[in-house]
């Protein structure tokens, strides 16, 4: 089964509206250098440890993991957190929807839109490759930014926050450009 745009942007909606309302607001961009913090610290044992002098109970060698009275280190040494367990529900979940969309007898290739075939092919290579850098290309610039668009963007919106719109309108002002050049429309 296919979901329309607005099905989609109303089930989204309820996600967002559900986790602010029951649990706190996502934001899903940090949980990747906790990610990178987990990795490291399997390989450098010092980059994170327990400390009584920290606000957070631990502190790290790496500036970006002890901001914050090591915060980011507290999360690196128990990754079992909130936003580490959405992040892996979300793939779980992107998984789980390929899965049932292909039982259903749906291919790549038929919800592949017109415009990305003329430009790109339909091959699943092809869609995959792009989709992979442009969320690399993504994720850096959040992390960059200091957050990330479902943050910024659908959570900060959701919280009448000013910069929240101000992120919104400024990422529109540079997608809808990048993607007339990217497709050539």
């Amino acid at each position: 089964m296919y979901w329309s745009w607005i099905r989609s942007g109303l089930a989204l909606g309820l996600s967002f509206y559900l986790a602010v309302a029951l649990v706190k607001p996502i934001g899903v961009s940090t949980q990747f250098v906790i990610l990178d913090g987990v990795v490291a610290s399997t390989i450098n044992s010092d980059l994170v440890v327990k400390d009584e002098a920290a606000k957070n109970g631990y502190s790290s060698t790496n500036a970006y993991l002890n901001k914050s009275g090591g915060k980011y280190a507290k999360s690196v040494a128990n990754p079992l957190n909130y936003g580490f367990v959405f992040v892996l529900s979300m793939l779980i979940g992107g998984a789980l929807g390929a899965f049932f969309q292909r039982k259903a007898g749906s291919a790549l290739a038929e919800n592949c839109p017109l415009f990305h075939k003329r430009r790109f092919g339909d091959t699943a290579f092809s869609r995959y490759s792009i989709a992979f850098i442009g969320g690399a290309i993504v994720l850096f610039g959040a992390r960059l930014a200091g957050g990330c668009t479902s943050g910024h963007m659908m959570s900060g919106m959701m919280q009448t926050a000013v910069s929240g719109y101000l992120f919104a309108v400024a990422a529109f002002i540079a997608a809808i450009p990048t993607a007339k050049i990217m497709y050539k429309d």
